[in-house]
């Protein structure tokens, strides 16, 4: 009876705990519908205010800048070409690549043997010639001399006859007299007929001997041209490349030997889109005389030129576009043909438009103005130019106002915003300051070392590197160029 008395009572406590845990259970499951059942009251939102850098839109008069990459030419440029074939017996001391020679200076000169032998027996038969005509001269005279004679000899036959034919009409003279004055006289006649053909064949033959000379005359020409064209001369005053003769080598008639560039007269040619190159003519369609600044990037240290846009290519290329256009330089120490250079055109000065920072307009050409509650609002602009991190707009109604520098994705109209005024600066304004370091002696010895021995580099590249590299302070961009040119 007891355990049965205890097993009932286990039982109860069992059921009374499970009845409990469900009613926890019910009340726990009610009170998590309730809760989320229930709204809950949000506190009211304040409106989001953006802080932004603000520019002031002034109008001014901007000369804008056309950058574009271009190659450094020569405008004076020769091939030297053997005119004459053989092996050569003298060459300049400077004949080599990247030599200087200067107008008239004997380049080359090829074995002239033969052409020395050829003009010498052009000028023997050239005197030949000369003493052919004197004869041809004088034969002529000659002929003059007896054909006068001739005709005096004639003309007394004449008379004598006409006095025999006078005696016989007066009964003094006979027949026989008559005839034989007139044989005579047909005797002399015929003499003046062979003088005057001797004079025509002395006449020919002076002819002869003067056509023999001229071509005499023409064949010491040519053969002292043939002489001449063994040598080869400088035209003018210059540089030397592409060299590839050598003295004692054998070269063929018009081959080429070298070329002659003129280093002091070079010139930048560059190509730009149809629209820039639309913006660089005036009204009558001529390219403007627009100056140029051209520069060339040596290890940090820039070689700068000044020069102006002098003309354009008359054709586009197949598989080109655009326009070529040169400018010339005028001092460009330092450059060379084929250097790649960096060209800057001043194009005609604008004027009311303003200069931003590229991140103030969109992709649509819009632009953020603030408006009296500092509150953006959207409006469209022309848009004249982009330059780098900087665009040129002319927005004449809104001058006076401010505009968002940086655009965001978070910003646009109808946004209230807190304009920062402070740190707004002109985005053609220079602030910025060239980082330095201090160099220990090594890295200072070793990139001197770099820049002396270096074989690119030019004269006054190499002094005015050199002149950077002595100072205390070096510019952190230089040594960072030079060092990674060592491999450093």
């Amino acid at each position: 009876m007891r355990f049965l008395r205890r097993s009932l009572t286990g039982l109860f406590l069992l059921a009374l705990t499970l009845g409990l845990l469900a009613y926890a259970a019910a009340t726990l499951r009610s009170a998590i519908d309730a809760r989320l059942a229930a709204r809950p009251k949000a506190p009211p939102s304040a409106e989001r205010v953006f802080s932004v850098n603000v520019i002031p839109l002034h109008p001014r008069t901007v000369t804008p800048e056309l950058t574009a990459f271009g190659e450094i030419r020569s405008r004076r440029s020769l091939e030297l070409r053997a005119e004459a074939s053989g092996r050569v017996v003298y060459l300049h001391p400077a004949f080599e690549e990247g030599g200087r020679v200067a107008a008239g200076d004997l380049l080359l000169r090829v074995d002239p043997a033969d052409a020395t032998s050829a003009r010498d027996l052009a000028r023997a038969d050239l005197s030949q010639s000369e003493a052919e005509l004197r004869d041809a001269e004088r034969r002529l005279e000659l002929a003059h001399d007896e054909l006068a004679a001739t005709e005096l000899q004639a003309g007394l036959r004449q008379k004598a006859l006409g006095r025999q034919k006078d005696l016989r009409g007066r009964g003094v003279g006979t027949d026989a007299a008559v005839e034989e004055a007139e044989l005579t006289a047909a005797v002399a006649d015929q003499a003046v007929v062979s003088r005057r053909q001797a004079l025509a064949q002395a006449e020919i033959g002076l002819e002869t001997a003067t056509t023999a000379l001229a071509r005499a005359r023409i064949a010491l020409a040519d053969a002292e041209r043939a002489l001449a064209d063994t040598e080869l001369r400088a035209a003018f005053s210059g540089t030397l490349i592409d060299v590839s003769l050598v003295e004692g080598g054998l070269v063929g008639a018009n081959e080429r030997v070298a070329d002659l560039i003129d280093v002091s007269a070079l010139e930048a040619g560059v190509r730009v889109s149809t629209a820039e190159f639309s913006r660089l003519l005036d009204e009558r369609g001529a390219l403007r005389p627009l100056p140029v600044t051209v520069t060339l990037d040596v290890y940090g240290a820039n070689l700068t030129a000044r020069g102006v846009l002098s003309r354009e290519s008359g054709a586009v290329p197949e598989d080109q576009v655009g326009r070529l256009v040169y400018a010339r330089l005028e001092a460009a120490p330092g450059f060379r043909p084929g250097d790649f250079v960096t060209l800057r055109v001043e194009e005609p000065a604008l004027d009311d438009v303003m200069v931003l920072p590229a991140s103030a307009l969109d992709a649509a050409g819009e632009l953020l103005v603030l408006d009296a509650g500092d509150r953006l609002v959207s409006v469209p602009v022309t848009l004249l130019r982009r330059e780098g991190d900087r665009v040129i707009i002319r927005a004449p109604e809104f001058a006076g106002r401010e505009a968002v520098a940086e655009r965001s994705p978070l910003l646009g109209a109808g946004i209230k915003v807190r304009p920062l005024r402070s740190g707004a600066v002109e985005p053609d304004a220079d602030n910025t300051t060239e980082a330095t370091v201090e160099l220990s002696p090594e890295r200072r010895a070793a990139l001197i070392a770099f820049v002396e021995t270096s074989p690119a580099l030019p004269q006054e590249a190499r002094a005015r590197i050199r002149a950077q590299l002595d100072r205390p302070l070096v510019p952190a961009q230089l040594v960072e160029r030079l060092e990674t040119r060592m491999g450093g």
